[in-house]
């Protein structure tokens, strides 16, 4: 017998150790299996998993399970990636806390032998963690993106890029982090919104040019007044950057500066003259519609440079401080620094016309914390725009496809608007570039040292100091980690992949890029299919930060209420939207979930329900058997297209409607008379099929729920049944014949549900007290009705708390309900008091009335929805919906009452 309460912090671990004794998380060798893989997003070795990973992991854990018991080779590949800058300054801050030298002063190889030390130690943390998931990978197969498979691709990647034209060096503008002095990428900037100013500073015209600039309007926009000028004001976020000024652009069509391109300004503190030029970048509606243009320091004005050919002065060293391209008095002086000293100087000169103070947006590096630069700067970049086409086609042509599918908009969006990728990083942690230098800067790109000794004429070679973009590693690999480029049992098995699960964020960062070289290297797409999880937000529906302290740690959630509830919890919220709201009473309500199948088994074990050897479901008699046995293949149906479809929120919405509704509220409790029951072949049938029902269930949920269903599964065979063949986590899944679904038994339980269902929902609404025995008449039955009525009457009182169910014309003092062709009258007035009630169910009208006047109000006020945050603004909505539902509801119960007394 079960015990009372199961206890998941006792069974998860030894359940996950059994699965994995036994084998079961690799694929299987069965040629004839068809094979289903998914390569994990390689989590960064540095840290934990946080409730992200946690939704990721379990949607791929659901996927696998489910193939796996549909009889495929499945395998699930885990790995880590090495996680460059983040590794990197982990073991930097160790180091300084341990008061050891740093990085610099020790050493590059004596720092890499401190990082690699420090993998080995912590290299376990996610591992564990994937094990406290229910993960069910081949950790037989774990790869990592510095392993020595993984490099010798990456360096062959490299070099036949370079090769073909596809790699180069260039001079462009980078993402800078002036504390790590690395070039990062887009995903590791974080906007955010800091005070700050505009100032607005004069560039005096040179060689006695002048213009008249209005300064007076009418009422429809037009000049009325001018004042003669000889300088153009700019306005600026970032006065240090003039220091690098090479232009002033004005919009080619602004009458006010017309006359002035081609003209020219004296660059204050710097006495450089440089040209006013005319380009749609300058926006007349913004400020004075002229703008500083700082090539080597603003991406846009990068291009606005190119186009007009323009200098590119870059002004700051690596470390964010003035170098020596800018005025004596200013070297060496932090940015910021040199920023306060330059308005000074402008207002000492007369130059400063305004300080206009603004929040805006500022990029800072995700790590370091300090204000990104973009800085011109030497880097390694890979021709994207030529690697893209392929990957772009691939979709547009169905050969991958994305779920949701509307997602395939934002790959669009990325890949046809691609840059070049810059993919070096001034980092040591990683994969050092393979490309050597002589004395005379002569570049040699090959895999191996002695390789571009070769090539150089055995000259002495200097490697490069740089190391790849992590996301250049990452994007190799599903073909990497199979063993590309040697030609691989698992490669030719595994590769393609069928399915990659991940956030819509690294769409572009990490998706887009392992469609490039999968294309490029294999000549295939590195997966089918791309599912996009959701995001999870709290309960509010506001991202999770440590600052707001609404983060959600999924191991609590584990140590809480077992991996089993928070898996279904997540996987029930995965449904079509962007994103989800988790609350722990969310996981708590699937807790109970687990509680009331594990209480359901008790029950069957209490009454005899035992697996019968050989027993045939499509041989039953008992109407209540053969209206489950159809629920079942309804439900296996449903459950088995949802999961093909990855529609995870589908599948768990089906399993929780009929374990919980249809097996437990209705399946047991009508089988109740017939386990009491005096009927002996009605009982043994009935005790059989119980126990084949709940072994469909613990098949179906397995997927979502593995711990409770692989311990019910074990449990139920110590009850005198056969002994199980296997571990649940390798049974067959099930295929059950449609004919199984029998009409009539359909038909005949419905009709008594529905009734039930209804009698319970009356009383409800009128308040009906719990212990009161109400009777029940039926009016205008017809023959089918009159013989329902009869055989399940016992059933209907008990279920329905009547004290009788009879035919006959309707009472005085009964609400009515309609019940198929007939009328249900529950005659409740000797129960309840009727004017009470009428006056409690308007109050309950006029308050939801009031609810839906204030939420509308609301939402109806465009300042609201302008300043709101979304979140809030669906909070609002929601809240309509449901005092919109709730008045419906009671205004149906009051005029249900109406009619009564």
């Amino acid at each position: 017998m079960l015990e009372k309460t199961f206890d998941p912090k006792t069974v998860e671990p030894r359940l996950y150790e059994a699965w994995e004794t036994s084998g079961a998380f690799k694929p299987t060798d069965d040629p004839k299996a068809e094979p289903f893989s998914i390569v994990i997003p390689p989590p960064n070795v540095t840290g934990s998993l946080h409730i992200g990973h946690a939704l990721n992991n379990t949607l791929q854990d659901v996927l696998i399970r489910f193939e796996r018991m549909r009889g495929k080779a499945a395998l699930w590949l885990p790995g880590t990636d090495h996680a460059g800058i983040a590794t990197q300054m982990v073991v930097e801050r160790q180091l300084a806390q341990q008061g050891n030298i740093g990085r610099r002063d020790m050493g590059r190889e004596a720092f890499l032998e401190k990082v690699w030390q420090w993998k080995a130690e912590s290299s376990g943390t996610i591992q564990n963690q994937l094990r406290r998931l229910g993960a069910s990978v081949d950790w037989s197969r774990e790869r990592f993106t510095l392993d020595e498979g993984l490099s010798a691709a990456v360096r062959k990647v490299f070099v036949q890029l370079y090769k073909e034209g596809l790699i180069y060096r260039d001079k462009r503008l980078v993402n800078w982090d002036p504390h790590f002095q690395t070039a990062i990428s887009d995903l590791e900037v974080e906007q955010k919104e800091v005070d700050g100013a505009y100032w607005h500073l004069a560039y005096p015209l040179e060689n006695g040019v002048t213009y008249e600039h209005p300064i007076a309007f009418d009422d429809e926009g037009n000049p009325t007044e001018y004042e003669t000028r000889d300088y153009i004001t700019v306005a600026t976020t970032r006065p240090e950057t003039m220091l690098g000024d090479t232009a002033v652009a004005v919009h080619p069509d602004d009458a006010r500066y017309k006359g002035l391109i081609g003209k020219t300004v004296k660059l204050p503190i710097v006495g450089r003259s440089i040209p006013i030029v005319g380009d749609d970048y300058a926006d007349p509606t913004k400020g004075a519609g002229a703008v500083k243009i700082t090539p080597a320091h603003d991406f846009n004005d990068f291009q606005v440079g190119k186009r007009h050919g323009l200098e590119a002065i870059n002004i700051l060293d690596a470390f964010g401080k003035i170098n020596e391209n800018a005025p004596a008095d200013y070297l060496g002086l932090d940015r910021f620094v040199a920023r306060k000293k330059i308005v000074e100087t402008f207002e000492q000169l007369g130059l400063l016309k305004g300080i206009e103070k603004t929040k805006h947006t500022v990029p800072h590096g995700d790590r370091s914390g300090v204000v990104i630069e973009p800085w011109l700067t030497d880097q390694w970049y890979v021709d994207a725009e030529t690697l893209a086409k392929p990957a772009l086609k691939a979709v547009e042509d169905g050969k991958t496809v994305f779920e949701p599918s509307n997602w395939d908009k934002t790959y669009y969006e990325w890949m046809r608007n691609i840059q070049p990728w810059c993919i070096s990083r001034q980092l040591w942690w990683g994969h050092r570039i393979p490309a050597w230098y002589d004395a005379d800067g002569n570049c040699y790109v090959e895999e191996t040292e002695a390789a571009a000794k070769a090539a150089a004429g055995n000259k002495a070679l200097t490697q490069d100091e740089d190391v790849l973009d992590t996301w250049f590693s990452s994007g190799l690999w599903p073909f990497s980690t199979m063993g590309w480029p040697e030609k691989t049992s698992d490669l030719e098995r595994f590769y393609p992949t069928h399915t990659l699960v991940t956030g819509f964020d690294i769409i572009f960062f990490w998706v887009a890029r392992m469609m490039m070289m999968g294309l490029h290297f294999t000549g295939e797409v590195p997966f089918q299919r791309v599912v996009i999880n959701a995001l999870v937000l709290d309960e509010k529906g506001q991202k999770m930060s440590k600052s707001k302290g609404n983060v959600i740690d999924p191991l609590d959630l584990i140590d809480e209420y077992g991996c089993d509830a928070m898996r279904l919890a997540l996987t029930s919220m995965s449904g079509q939207a962007r994103s989800i709201r988790l609350s722990k009473q969310r996981v708590e309500g699937y807790r109970n979930f687990g509680t009331k199948l594990w209480n359901a088994t008790r029950f069957t074990q209490m009454n005899g329900c035992v697996r019968v050897e050989g027993f045939d479901p499509s041989a039953v008699d008992q109407t209540i058997n053969r209206w489950i046995r159809g629920e079942v293949v309804k439900t296996a149906a449903q459950v088995t297209a949802a999961l093909d479809g990855a529609e995870f929120g589908e599948a768990a919405g089906a399993l929780y409607r009929f374990i919980w509704n249809v097996f437990c509220d209705w399946y047991l409790e009508l089988a109740k008379p017939i386990l009491n029951g005096s009927d002996e072949a009605a009982k043994a049938e009935t005790q059989a099929m119980v126990a084949w029902t709940l072994d469909q269930i613990l098949i179906l949920l397995h997927p979502v729920m593995p711990f409770l269903t692989e311990e019910l599964w074990a449990k139920t065979a110590e009850e005198g049944g056969p002994a199980r063949g296997n571990l649940l986590i390798v049974e067959t899944w099930p295929d059950l014949p449609e004919s199984w679904i029998d009409a009539s038994a359909e038909a005949e339980i419905g009709w008594l549900v529905d009734l039930v269902t209804e009698i319970r929902s009356v009383r409800a609404e009128m308040n009906v007290p719990p212990g009161a025995k109400v009777p029940l008449v039926v009016s205008s039955a017809g023959s089918e009705t009159s013989a329902r009525l009869e055989r399940h009457r016992d059933l209907i009182v008990s279920l329905g708390r009547l004290n009788g169910a009879l035919e006959g014309a309707a009472p005085h003092g009964a609400v009515p309900f309609v019940i198929g062709e007939a009328t249900g009258w529950l005659n409740i007035a000797d129960f309840i008091d009727l004017a009470a009630e009428r006056t409690r169910l308007t109050k309950e009208i006029a308050t939801q009335v009031g609810d839906i006047e204030r939420v509308n109000k609301k939402l109806g006020n465009p300042d609201f929805l302008a300043k709101a945050k979304e979140e809030v603004i669906e909070e609002n909505r929601e809240k309509l919906a449901e005092a919109q539902a709730a008045k419906a509801k009671l205004e149906a119960a009051l005029a249900r009452l109406q009619g009564v007394g």
